[in-house]
Formats: structure tokens, sequence, C-alpha cells
């Protein structure tokens, strides 16, 4: 080792002599872009004046949780999947190990370090801490804002301000779609922060973020916004941004230079729990349309049609004869439910709802959500080469039902040829027909070639081909004899419950 560092320090020593000689000259030329450079480091924002203004409205919240021993005295640790979706949210972490608080150099015993897995001896009624995380004060009389899982599962919540005055909070509410919560505190003219608007923050601008990273009380850092509306959810596109967010960031305010709140910091994409460049904050407009129905209510109410929708392809579009790949494509209508009612069917692209462009799939769930319950709402859908306007009635937003599988029983003899997509089909028995609720279409029996690579699978229905409705399996078969070999085709294939389009492009008999 000596040896090394010896001969590196005389090659170190070489290298600065040369440097002395060769590069002084250089220094000389390479003065006007210095003072360049020095112009441009002053021009930079000075944070030092906001951060004092908004500062002491950020706190600091931790949770604990309640363990109650067996009759054996044994402790269970919570449960395993929960706990890993909370590290995910909160944390970042995804390893084996990864806990509450739990960042580099952490162990076992350490304030913030998860605690041993598995069964422990505790005395009954422990309180444990679960995590740490951030807030803001957003009202003088107590209200705080944070993430919704920042708070979930925990028994008590407590809140540190600045000045090191503890409260200890009341949860509202908290919304898992929205990943919002609202916390009371009993206080008084408590220090508060401005809300902004999220609607019209622009990709480039300077914003701060202030939290408890790792634990560490108020720490500030700043950066850029990435992207205004990054996709990330059914119900909201998340703000983008370059910000260092770590463990216990979530629930800190994301603010502009003017002071104001523009979202919630609630996610970082990380594989090793760290800042990785690329952190998700909550849009504060849609947080502060939440808190003010937790406020109410204690929960959030969202309209609903009755859909679900996948994203359309490119390939479909053009199938379909859509110049632009844009709408949401209705894999399945809800019996009974609004869409269902107002005439809505499988395989419909929704192409507007009440006037607005669907540029992607995600963004109908936002609009229905956020339309008033009862009222009605008009949705213009493609269908079979034409647009049509469609009214629905807002229905309030509930849990998906279970799909239905088709009976196979009593299943009639298959077509003998297999055709140009690869995959033979037989006619739905009266069974089928009656429990899929179908009048028509035709069974796949065997698949290979193009359809086999495209996902489609034995037992799928087909119910259209290229904007043609199928009756039965002969039908279907003449049609694609009549099929141009260099062009896609798509058929719109029901699986289950679950209706989508696939494009298929010919092969060769």
């Amino acid at each position: 080792m000596t040896t090394t560092t010896s001969v590196a320090g005389k090659a170190l020593t070489a290298l600065m002599l040369s440097a002395g000689v060769c590069f002084a000259p250089a220094l000389m030329l390479m003065a006007p872009s210095a003072q360049a450079a020095t112009a441009a480091v002053a021009g930079l924002p000075d944070f030092t004046e906001l951060v004092d203004k908004v500062g002491p409205a950020v706190v600091n919240i931790r949770t604990t949780e309640h363990f109650k021993a067996g009759a054996d005295g044994a402790q269970a640790a919570p449960d395993e999947e929960e706990m890993r979706e909370f590290l995910r949210r909160f944390f970042g972490g995804n390893g084996p190990g990864a806990g509450p608080g739990a960042g580099p150099g952490a162990t076992p015993g350490a304030p913030g370090a998860p605690a041993p897995r598995g069964r422990r001896q505790a005395p009954p009624d422990e309180e444990v801490q679960r995590g740490i995380g951030s807030g803001f004060i957003i009202s003088a009389d107590g209200y705080v804002l944070t993430n919704a899982h920042v708070v979930d599962g925990a028994d008590e919540v407590y809140v540190t301000l600045t000045d090191k005055r503890e409260f200890k909070a009341k949860v509202l509410g908290a919304d898992a779609r929205s990943d919002v919560a609202l916390l009371k505190i009993d206080g008084a003219k408590l220090p508060t922060l401005t809300m902004g608007d999220s609607s019209k923050i622009r990709v480039g601008e300077w914003v701060i973020a202030i939290g408890s990273p790792f634990n560490l009380e108020n720490t500030v850092t700043a950066g850029i916004i990435s992207a205004k509306a990054r996709d990330t959810g059914d119900y909201l596109a998340l703000i983008q941004s370059d910000v260092a967010v770590n463990p216990g960031n979530s629930g800190g305010p994301m603010i502009n230079m003017r002071g104001e709140v523009i979202g919630i910091n609630s996610q970082i994409a990380t594989l090793s729990g760290g800042y990785n460049g690329i952190s998700f904050a909550v849009p504060i407009n849609e947080a502060m349309r939440v808190s003010d129905q937790l406020r109410k209510s204690g929960k959030v109410t969202r309209g609903r049609i009755g859909v679900q929708i996948g994203e359309l392809g490119k390939e479909v579009a053009e199938s379909l004869g859509l110049k632009n790949a844009q709408g949401a494509e209705v894999s399945l209508v809800e019996p009974g439910g609004p869409a269902d009612k107002a005439g809505i069917k499988a395989g419909d692209i929704i192409l507007k709802f009440n006037g607005e462009q669907i540029s992607r799939s995600s963004d109908l769930p936002r609009l229905v959500g956020s339309t008033e319950l009862g009222s009605k709402a008009v949705v213009t859908i493609w269908r079979k080469g034409g647009q049509l306007d469609v009214p629905v009635t807002i229905a309030e937003l509930a849990a998906d039902k279970p799909a239905k599988v088709a009976a196979g029983k009593g299943k009639p003899k298959a077509e003998a040829a297999s055709n140009v997509l690869g995959f033979k089909v037989s006619d739905l028995t009266a069974a089928q027909k009656k429990e899929l609720e179908l009048d028509g279409g035709a069974s796949v029996d065997e698949v290979d070639g193009v359809a086999s690579k495209a996902g489609i699978r034995v037992g799928d229905v087909i119910l259209q081909l290229n904007n043609v409705e199928i009756k039965d399996a002969k039908q279907f078969n003449a049609a694609v004899a009549k099929l141009d070999p260099k062009k896609p085709s798509v058929v719109l294939v029901r699986r289950g419950d679950v209706t989508q389009f696939v494009s298929l492009k010919p092969s060769a008999k």
C-alpha cells in the first residue's frame, strides 16, 4: 500500500508540474470566459428570503402504531404486503429489510430503523414508530396537508413545527386515489402557506421542496419543473421535477419563486430508495379540491359512467378510420350502469367528454371523476366508422364487479379451416350467449401464428372484424377470406367481461 501511494504521489507531482508549465497561458486566455461564468452564476435565483418566509409553515410528521400482544405474549409484525406497499410509496424502498425511515447506513435499533421481521416479544399495547414524513399548514387554526400514504395505518399522528412545538393530530380524512390527507391540530395563529395555481406552472421554472428527508427536519432542495402532467395514476397527472426528494420528504410542499405551493411531494423514481433526479408531486389544485371534501365529509366522492377503458393504439385507430390515435377504447361496460343505459358499447372509442378532447385514455377518469354527481354529460364516441354524441348521467364511483366467464359446455365443432389471421373459430352455444349477454360472435378454438403473437387465446370471443359485427363463425371466416394480406386488420375480442381491439397483420396461407 505504501509503495502504491508513493508511485501515485510522484505521478501526481509530475502532472502538477506539467500543468504549471503548459496551462498558465491557457488560464490567461480563459479569463474572459471565467468572468462570463461569474456573471451567469450571479444571475441564479437566491432562495434565502423565500425559505425564511415559507419555512415556518412546513412541519415534520411522525406516525406510530399500537401493537397488542397475543395470548403467548408474542407480537406480530404488520402485514408484509401492506408494509412493502408502504415502503414503495413512502420511502421508495423495494429490497428485503428496507423499513420506515431506513436509509443509507441505517441499522437495527437506530432511530427510524426497521423492526426485526417476524414475531417478537414486546410489552402489551406498545406504541411503535411507524414512519416519518412531512406536511404544511394551510390555515392559521391548524389544518395540515400531507400525503395519504404518510398516515396510512397509523394509530397516532404527531406534528412538529420548526419552533419544536409538537401537536397530536387528528386525521380528518385520507384519499388514496390522489394520495392526499388532511390533518387537524389544536393551534391558533399558526404560520401558513399560500396556495398557487398548478394549472399555470411552466416546464423549466424554478421550484423548491422543503421537508424532512431521512428525518432531517426543514431541509431545503431546489430544481426545476421537468414535466407538467406525467401520467402515473388513473385520477391525476403528477408534476415531475428534478428537485431532490428523498425518504421523509413525502407530504412536503413544492413551492414556486413567488412563495406559493404548487404541489405536494409524493413519489420518487428510484431503485435504491434514494434520489435519482426524478420526483413527482400532486398538483395543488387537485389537492385542494380533495381537502375541501375531506374537511366537509371526511371522504371524497367521484363521478363514474361505468366503463373500463384502455389505450388506443395507432394501428387500431387507422384500421377503424381514425386519423389520430387519440381517445379511450371501451373494453367493458358495466351492466345497468350509466354508460350501458345510455347505449355505449364495448368497442366504442370515446373521443370527447363534455366537449373536451380525450388525448389519452387516462384523461377520461379525471374528467368524469370531477363531474358533479347526477349531472348530464355528453360523451362523443366513434362507432363503426362514424361519430356519435351520447348523453350520460354521472353516478358515484363504485367498486369494479368481478368478470363473467363463459360456460364451456356443449361446444359445437370448430370450423375446419384455419384462417389467415391464425386461429380457428366456432359458433357460440346458446348457454354461452346467455351467460355473456351476446347475440352473436365466434369463439376461438385454436390459435397459432399471428394471432398467438398478438395475445389472442383459446376461449376468446370475436365480436367485430374491421368495423363489421360478427354473427357466427361462417360469416367471420368468409370475411377473413376477403382480407388484403398486405394490410393489417383489427378484431374486437371479448375475454370474460373485458373487450379490446387487437391489431393483426394477415399472413399468407
